[in-house]
């Protein structure tokens, strides 16, 4: 059976290069050409202006990464800093962004096949999708080994065309001579206008987006803290070589109102400075561009999604991963979503495709202003308590709130834009509609929970042998004082079980994803013991097991090893049970014939907190996940 936990099978030069491909991809390299075209020669002022909000939202996501890393992420801080309702609604709207851009990259993959093969559309698509499936499906290493060496070759590609490029303006190129006209002629260095360049941000930011992702990785490497470290402070260099430089001297080699700008800048450039095979070779490295974006969203997506299970925010199973750890089910769920706009994008390229875009790209920067919010929050709660952070942002809090400032106005600016103005309307109709779906569940929890309430206990019956499914934990004189009052006056046997469940061990709340198997079986394996010495040091004759990854599963199998009279049942508290109720006390009820007893626990003292609590354990092998 599979088990749940996500393997530390990135190593830091994965993370550095996630970091940098999250940020380099097809935006760079094919729309650059149409930001100049529509900005003129100052076009990498406004590359400038964009990784500077890029760079401030990174240096706000490091802090709280480094102080808690987590594959959630952002959501677990948005969470954390504004409540319950913003970690649901940006984890499901970024989860939607990243399953979109899966779909699209796959197409536009597909598109550039087409340079070399004939072959249809759809079928391109397909194969590539699937072909990333596989390659997330196998390990968490093969998708960090794919980036590295995708990433790489868009590295390498910049940094030849940044020497090539220089060399060529400075006249040191063979047949080139120093000539910077292309800045001041044809209307000047604004011929549009200074104003332009602000409303390009808009088109800009979006080709830079994808550095956050180095933090939801950073929880799957050897050493979080120093991966998230590096990988924040080294956005500043990368944006400011890979996008201002190549921009910037793109402008002084090709004239801003060129018509080849649009269709490949980088491909006119080298034909300009002379590169033979220009064109394939500027397809085959926008080809590794699109399918880096495409393996980082299968991989972003699916970790988004193993969150939100872990927080009874999407189906439980989603937190099962394979022998590998690789969460397939969340995997596999994330991909249907991108085979499903594949085929959108064939029956209905206008339609339903292009809805799909302009529904998810806004989310984005919705996404970055609860960072920006939640770094504020969080940071003044750490140094109201006084807590000494390792990595901290810059001049707080004048810079979080310019910040969140400027990300206002750029959505202004998206509103007013006819082009953009879709985006903004679908992306807020996409977060009201996550909002009512959040408060409908809420309020279904809480109906189901006063049900509960109102639902009167089995009347007390003598118990000579009775089962202990710990869901979660009392401490031990409540645990005892339970049994004394459930069991016969003359003699109980008790044979505990508890559940290598990441939620009903609380695991899922407080354990990285990275190791949250490990931390899962920790916890239940103290909590076992916990439970087994209290009873046994109160004279209580007491065995135990771990269960399976399902309560209802490890309650049937203990069930079944035990034969018991009657079920103790310490489930979860009302807050723990988030948005999805336990219902395991209702189960038992309807489908055994013995007495069900249920009991809301309360954390315990840590294990080994009672000296005399502390012998040996000796507990019965369970049937776990």
């Amino acid at each position: 059976m599979a088990t749940t936990g996500l393997h530390q099978g990135l190593k830091q030069r994965h993370l550095t290069m996630i970091a940098i491909g999250g940020v380099i991809g097809a935006g760079l390299f094919v729309g650059s050409g149409v930001v100049i075209n529509e900005a003129g020669p100052g076009a990498f002022i406004t590359y400038a202006l964009s990784g500077v909000l890029i760079i401030m939202v990174m240096q706000m996501l490091g802090e709280m990464a480094v102080a808690k890393p987590s594959t959630g992420s952002f959501a677990e801080y948005a969470r954390d800093a504004l409540g319950p309702w913003a970690g649901f609604s940006v984890a499901w709207l970024y989860w939607y962004f990243w399953v979109i851009v899966v779909g699209f990259e796959a197409v536009a993959g597909a598109k550039i096949i087409t340079y070399w093969i004939d072959a249809p559309l759809w079928v391109l698509s397909l194969i590539l999708m699937v072909l990333m499936t596989a390659t997330n499906l196998y390990s968490v290493k093969s998708f960090g080994e794919f980036e590295y060496w995708f990433a790489g070759i868009k590295v390498a590609t910049i940094l030849i065309f940044l020497s090539i490029g220089t060399l060529f303006v400075l006249g040191a190129w063979p047949g080139a001579h120093l000539d910077f006209s292309n800045l001041t002629e044809r209307g000047g260095f604004f011929p549009n206008g200074p104003t332009i360049l602000l409303s390009s941000i808009v088109v800009v930011i979006f080709s830079m987006v994808g550095a956050e992702i180095a933090t939801i990785a950073g929880a799957e490497s050897d050493d979080p803290e120093r991966a998230v470290t590096k990988a924040t402070r080294s956005v500043v260099w990368r944006i400011s070589l890979f996008f201002i430089g190549s921009v910037f001297l793109l402008a002084v080699i090709l004239p801003w109102n060129s018509t080849e700008l649009g269709k490949s800048p980088y491909v006119s450039a080298f034909e300009v400075i002379g590169i033979p095979y220009a064109a394939s070779i500027m397809n085959a490295v926008v080809l590794t561009s699109v399918l880096s974006c495409l393996n980082s969203g299968l991989y972003t997506a699916s970790r988004m999604l193993f969150v939100l299970a872990g927080r009874r925010e999407a189906p439980p199973h989603v937190l099962r991963v394979n022998h590998r750890g690789v969460p397939t089910y969340a995997l596999l769920m994330s991909t249907v979503v991108g085979f499903l706009c594949v085929i959108a994008a064939y029956i209905s390229p206008k339609g339903v495709f292009s809805f799909l875009l302009n529904s998810s790209g806004a989310v984005i920067l919705f996404a970055y202003i609860l960072i920006a919010g939640s770094q504020f929050v969080l940071r003044r709660r750490a140094d109201a308590a006084g807590v000494t952070l390792k990595f901290r942002m810059w001049l707080f809090p004048w810079l979080t709130i310019a910040s969140i400032l400027a990300m206002v106005a750029v959505l202004v600016s998206m509103a007013v834009r006819e082009d953009t103005r879709s985006q903004i309307t679908l992306g807020l109709a996409s977060w009201a509609f996550l909002l009512i779906v959040f408060r409908l569940i809420k309020g279904y929890r809480e109906r189901v929970v006063d049900a509960e309430k109102e639902s009167r206990e089995p009347t007390p019956v003598a118990a000579h042998r009775l089962l202990v499914l710990a869901n979660d934990e009392l401490e031990p004189a409540d645990l005892l004082a339970q049994v004394r009052l459930l069991g016969s006056d003359r003699y109980v046997e008790a044979y505990v079980v508890v559940p290598k469940n990441p939620i009903d061990t609380g695991t899922a709340e407080f354990a990285r994803a990275a190791s949250i198997r490990a931390a899962t079986i920790e916890v239940a394996q103290a909590r076992l013991d916990e439970m087994v010495r209290t009873l046994r040091h109160a004279g209580v004759p007491t065995e135990g097991r771990l269960g399976d990854f399902s309560p209802a599963i490890a309650l049937e199998e203990g069930v079944g090893s035990f034969r018991p009279d009657s079920i103790l049942v310490v489930r979860n508290s009302e807050d723990a049970q988030m948005l999805v109720p336990n219902d395991v006390v209702a189960q038992a009820r309807e489908s055994l014939c013995i007495p069900v007893y249920s009991v809301i626990g309360r954390p315990g003292l840590p294990t080994g907190a009672h000296p005399h609590l502390a012998d040996p354990v000796e507990t019965r092998p369970g049937g776990g996940a």
